[in-house]
């Protein structure tokens, strides 16, 4: 099974691409898909939408696991990171993937063991399941933990739902 993972966001939306065939778990490709923080927001969630498109159809992922919106102190954040979330879902929609969201508490649960991890938590969790090469490309911190994020909602949506690991983690 290959599962797409989407961390969404405006600026920068982290995509992840897991492979997962019983309980072994490989990284096929992650990214970010960055928009011009000076353009027209309309063009952004356009070119947010062209991007993901591509990504789809370049991998045909059998499986789309998005990080669900969370209430933002920033109402206008969160209305933008709402609107470029509603884009990619739209776009995911027009392919044959099935679509499932995951609460951010949830994923760093599911990944962590605990539902407050930070985010150099998280990523220490993913290195240790799916190998020491998860680490920025680019030497950009703050843009790799957006990659980093859509791989564990990706890794969270097979530990809930591939092979004997949902037995595990849902204590069966």
């Amino acid at each position: 099974m290959l599962i797409l993972g989407i961390d969404p966001g405006t600026a920068t939306t982290g995509f992840g691409l897991l492979r997962v065939y019983k309980n072994k778990y490989k990284v096929v490709d992650f990214g970010l898909i960055e928009t011009s923080k000076n353009g027209l927001f309309s063009e952004r969630l356009l070119e947010i939408h062209i991007k993901m498109s591509k990504i789809l159809k370049d991998h045909k992922p059998d499986v789309v696991a998005i990080e669900r919106l969370f209430f933002a102190s920033n109402a206008k954040t969160a209305m933008r990171v709402g609107q470029a979330q509603g884009v990619l879902l739209f776009t995911a929609a027009q392919t044959k993937a099935e679509i499932f969201e995951y609460a951010p508490a949830r994923i760093k649960k599911i990944i962590t063991g605990n539902g407050r991890a930070d985010k150099k938590n998280v990523q220490k969790s993913l290195r240790k399941v799916l190998g020491g090469r998860v680490r920025s490309r680019k030497r950009k911190k703050t843009h790799f933990d957006n990659a980093a994020d859509a791989l564990a909602v990706a890794l969270c949506h097979a530990y809930l739902n591939c092979n004997e690991n949902k037995n595990i983690i849902e204590g069966g």
